[in-house]
């Protein structure tokens, strides 16, 4: 099981995959998701990013639209942030000196016992307890 960054939603949807490479492995990730190939999470806090971002760059209408998407992306696991999880993230933030999203990030992962992070957030290499793979 791999955990998915929302960067790994968000590149898709802002850039070209014959242009921005990481687009293209972001693609190549979310379709082997798709297929059920590849088991992967991510946090609710996931569809608040992407809903926001697109929602900023391309328009409200399009982070509706995105956000209804993912909600209904095939063989994702999302992850429901309660109590535990924002006391993870509180101590990892702490710990780290990550931000409270990236922490929530973490903390939702590690809540799982997700060590495989798919993300391009360099900040996370910090965070021992987890394994990046980039994009």
């Amino acid at each position: 099981m791999s955990y998915l960054d929302s960067n790994v939603f968000i590149y898709p949807i802002l850039y070209a995959a014959e242009v921005e490479p990481k687009a293209k492995k972001a693609i190549q990730i979310l379709q082997a998701v798709e297929r059920g190939e590849r088991s992967a999470c991510t946090s609710t806090l996931t569809w608040d990013e992407v809903v926001w971002v697109v929602s900023k760059t391309l328009g409200r209408g399009d982070g509706i639209s995105q956000g209804h998407r993912l909600l209904g992306f095939p063989n994702l696991e999302f992850i429901n942030v309660d109590e535990s999880i924002l006391s993870q993230a509180q101590d990892l933030m702490a710990k780290y000196s990550l931000s409270p999203r990236d922490s929530l990030h973490a903390a939702s992962a590690l809540d799982k016992k997700i060590r495989s992070f798919v993300s391009d957030d360099k900040d996370f290499d910090q965070v021992k307890e987890l394994m990046r793979v980039p994009i």
